[in-house]
């Protein structure tokens, strides 16, 4: 509910029960602001291996237009916003907010980190976005399986050992037989996460400061959250 019209709406309640006080727009967006928000706490709990997807979304800022100015020496009109779906349920497991110059795949341990300290993860779907040494890496290290689509130009000679069968396999069976065999087409589950959240919540954040966006959008996943597992 847009702040004006909740405004409206407390106005309407006092008149109703004058105990209760009628709010501001500055109020309630201050009061919100400081909510405690747990983008998780709707999430279902569960002991079963996990694959999530992962990837990133611009959202508009157009109010955070001076702040971005102020920081970075140029308007950037929107912020990155990180999601680790699970690919059965459609939950986001972990989300990361973000300005726009920042890599996906720079995202990829904070992601994760979270989002194994909500789900057990076993298996990581991503796009050429996150085809770097430096995330093949960390997948190891938590010995999660990647499924990572390798660049046009990539080589079987370099990189993990992981990455050197993918692309051997896409070189021997075709791009479409590797996607079957390997699933993914789960990675579908996160661009349908991003399509209903930008559905239901808009594609813009009325926040005016990098903490506001992320408490906002936060409280929106959890939202989100609460709303797939009705």
């Amino acid at each position: 509910m847009p702040y004006r019209q909740l405004e409206g709406y407390t106005r309407i309640l006092h008149r109703l029960v004058p105990e209760l006080p009628q709010a501001d727009y500055s109020g309630l967006r201050k009061r919100i602001f400081r909510l405690p928000v747990d983008p998780y706490q709707h999430l279902k709990e569960t002991n079963d291996p996990v694959t999530i997807a992962l990837d990133s979304t611009g959202v508009k800022v157009e109010k955070a237009g001076g702040w971005i100015e102020r920081k970075h020496g140029k308007k950037k009109r929107y912020v990155k916003l990180h999601f680790a779906v699970n690919t059965v349920t459609h939950e986001v497991v972990d989300m990361e907010v973000t300005t726009d110059d920042v890599h996906d795949s720079k995202e990829v341990p904070g992601l994760l980190d979270e989002a194994e300290g909500n789900v057990r993860v076993v298996k990581m779907i991503g796009d050429g976005a996150y085809d770097s040494g430096m995330v093949y890496g960390e997948l190891e290290e938590r010995r999660i399986e990647a499924v990572i689509r390798p660049r046009r130009n990539a080589r079987s000679d370099t990189g993990s050992s992981a990455r050197s069968v993918a692309v051997g396999l896409i070189r021997e069976l075709g791009y479409g037989t590797w996607a079957e065999l390997v699933g993914y087409g789960g990675r579908w589950a996160v661009e349908t996460a991003y399509s209903t959240f930008k559905r239901v919540f808009g594609e813009n954040a009325m926040g005016r400061s990098l903490g506001s966006i992320v408490v906002e959008l936060a409280g929106k996943v959890a939202l989100y959250n609460m709303l797939v597992n009705m």
